[in-house]
């Protein structure tokens, strides 16, 4: 008996730190980070991932109430949010790029409210919709996953991380940040600026035409026509944005 229970402990001991990995990614990334994916769900398909990759390879046993177990914890949550805030950078240059054209369309007042980004401008909100029915359609959540399985090859669990290559990684992917909205948002925020000129003309030509009564319902309209013809190049854009966030997160992990 006292064999068996030491067989489990150390089956614990084990399972506990590619679990913690899983687990903190699982709350960061994209899509599974959603309120529509409940506690229940990410703590299972966490514990079916750690199963599945448990066989591949050998675990170390460390006591994770020692010192060296405190710091193995923070390490593998470190990696998993680190791994997971990488894709996340996409959804943010969505959100701006989103709200620069909700504004220049006169849209910045309705707002609605996202449960996983907070208060969001609808041309963002619409533009994650599609950024996630684009990240699903390239197999995003495939991808992922093999990424992270990967993960514990290229960095098995009490490995070293180099953190200073790691930070200049973050900061030289956050700028895609803006870069992305610019590229998300430019031209129609180029366009809608053109228009904006032409009501001012119009707007001086006949100082008696009232401008909010008409300028108003004229920039939505021209930015929702815009923004119709313009999908294709965004849909290609946000394809773009997902492929480099792939090719970051397997450059993250060779740097550790």
């Amino acid at each position: 008996m006292d064999v068996l229970v030491s067989e489990v402990i150390d089956y614990f001991y084990k399972l506990l730190w590619p679990m913690i990995r899983v687990s903190a990614f699982l709350l960061a990334a994209p899509f599974f980070s959603l309120q529509a994916v409940t506690v229940r769900i990410r703590v299972l398909l966490a514990a079916l991932l750690t199963w599945l990759v448990f066989p591949l390879t050998d675990w170390p046993v460390i006591d994770p109430i020692s010192a060296l177990g405190l710091k193995e914890v923070l390490v593998q949550v470190f990696i998993g949010v680190t791994l997971g805030l990488i894709l996340q950078i996409v959804n943010a240059a969505l959100i701006v790029g989103g709200q620069s054209i909700s504004t220049s369309m006169g849209l910045s007042m309705a707002n609605m409210i996202d449960a996983n980004m907070g208060n969001v401008p609808v041309i963002s909100q619409f533009l994650v919709v599609c950024s996630t029915l684009i990240f699903l359609g390239l197999g995003g959540h495939i991808i992922i996953i093999s990424l992270l399985l990967e993960s514990f090859t290229l960095l098995p669990i009490g490995g070293v991380i180099e953190i200073q290559a790691l930070a200049g990684l973050m900061i030289q992917w956050s700028s895609m940040i803006f870069v992305g909205a610019v590229l998300l948002g430019m031209p129609m925020m180029a366009s809608l600026l053109l228009i904006n000129m032409g009501l001012g003309v119009i707007t001086r030509a006949a100082p008696a035409l009232n401008i909010f009564a008409v300028g108003f319902p004229a920039m939505i309209l021209a930015g929702l026509i815009l923004l119709l013809m313009s999908m294709s190049s965004i849909g290609f854009r946000i394809t773009w944005l997902w492929q480099q966030a792939f090719d970051v997160l397997g450059q993250a992990m060779g740097s550790f």
